[in-house]
C-alpha cells in the first residue's frame, strides 16, 4: 500500500513501462518476420506463444536478479577485452539476427518453392525455438535496464506485464500490415540488420545509443508510409474506364477464329446461301 502512494514509485513505472515498450520494438519485428511464412493460424498461435513466453522469462529473470548480476561479470579474457556471458549472449544473438536476416531476404528474392506438410511442421517448431532464443536475448537486456531504473520488484513486474500486453496488442496489426505490403517485409529485414549489429556492439561493450537506431527506423518507417499513401492515391485517381480498358487489355485473345475467314458460322445451324446474282439468274 505504501508503494501505492509514493509519487517516485508512479515516475519510475510509467518510465520504465515506456523504456520497455520502446525496447519492445525491437521484439515485435522480429516476431513479425520469424512467423511471416508460416500459415495465418500458425503465425498467430506463434506470436502469442513467443509473448507468453517473453513474459514468462522477464519474470522469472526479474526473481533471479543475483543471477542476472553475475551474467555481468567477466569469464575470460580475449584480444585484450574481458567477456561475460550478458556479452556472449548478446553477440550470439546479433549474429543470428544477421543469418536469419540475410537468409529471409534471399528466400524472398530466390524463392523456396512448395513445401510439404511434414516441412510446414518442422519450420513451425524451428519458428517457435528462435522465437524462444530471441527472448532471452530481449529479455535479459530489458531486465539489466529494469534493474538499473527501478529499485523494487513489485515495479518491474508490474512494468514488464504492461509492455507484453502492449506488444500483444501490437503483434497480429503489425504483422498483418507486413504481410498485406510487401516492401515493409525487406524494411523490417533491415530493421533486424540495425538491431544484430546493435547488439552484437554491445556485446563488444561498444554502445550504439538507441536513440540513433530507433530515429533511423522511424524515418524509414515514416518514407514508407509515404510511399504507401502515394500509391494508395494513384489507384483511386485512376478512372474507373481506365480501370476496366487495362483489364480488357489484360484478357487473353481468343485465336480460335482469324479476322481474315470471318465468323464461324454457329454449331447445329447450316450456313447462309446468298442470293444469286442477275448472270446465275440468265443461266
Amino acid at each position: 500500500m505504501e508503494l501505492l502512494l509514493d509519487p517516485s514509485v508512479w515516475a519510475a513505472l510509467v518510465t520504465l513501462t515506456a523504456l520497455e515498450i520502446v525496447l519492445g520494438i525491437d521484439n515485435i519485428v522480429v516476431l513479425s518476420i520469424l512467423t511471416q511464412r508460416l500459415p495465418p493460424d500458425q503465425a498467430r498461435q506463434a506470436r502469442a506463444i513467443g509473448l507468453s513466453l517473453a513474459l514468462v522469462l522477464r519474470i522469472a529473470m526479474l526473481f533471479a536478479i543475483s543471477w542476472i548480476i553475475h551474467l555481468t561479470y567477466p569469464v575470460f579474457s580475449a584480444a585484450g577485452r574481458e567477456f561475460s556471458w550478458r556479452d556472449l549472449i548478446m553477440i550470439g544473438g546479433g549474429l543470428f539476427l544477421l543469418v536469419k536476416a540475410t537468409q529471409e531476404i534471399h528466400a524472398s528474392i530466390e524463392g523456396d518453392g512448395h513445401a510439404n506438410a511434414a516441412t510446414a511442421k518442422a519450420s513451425y517448431s524451428a519458428v517457435i525455438a528462435q522465437i524462444a532464443v530471441m527472448d532471452m536475448v530481449f529479455s535479459l537486456d530489458s531486465i539489466i535496464m529494469a534493474v538499473g531504473l527501478a529499485q523494487h520488484i513489485e515495479v518491474m513486474v508490474a512494468a514488464v506485464c504492461i509492455a507484453i500486453a502492449v506488444m500483444f496488442l501490437a503483434a497480429n496489426p503489425v504483422a498483418e500490415f507486413i504481410k498485406r505490403h510487401p516492401t515493409t517485409k525487406m524494411l523490417g529485414l533491415a530493421f533486424l540488420f540495425l538491431i544484430g549489429v546493435a547488439l552484437i556492439a554491445d556485446g563488444f561493450e561498444v554502445h550504439i545509443p538507441r536513440g540513433y537506431i530507433y530515429f533511423a527506423m522511424g524515418f524509414a518507417a515514416l518514407v514508407e508510409a509515404f510511399n504507401i499513401w502515394a500509391k494508395a492515391r494513384r489507384e483511386r485517381s485512376v478512372p474507373a474506364s481506365g480501370r476496366s480498358e487495362s483489364e480488357t487489355a489484360k484478357r487473353p485473345v481468343s485465336v480460335a477464329a482469324s479476322p481474315a475467314s470471318g465468323p464461324a458460322p454457329l454449331a447445329g445451324r447450316p450456313p447462309r446461301r446468298g442470293k444469286p446474282t442477275s448472270k446465275q439468274r440468265r443461266r
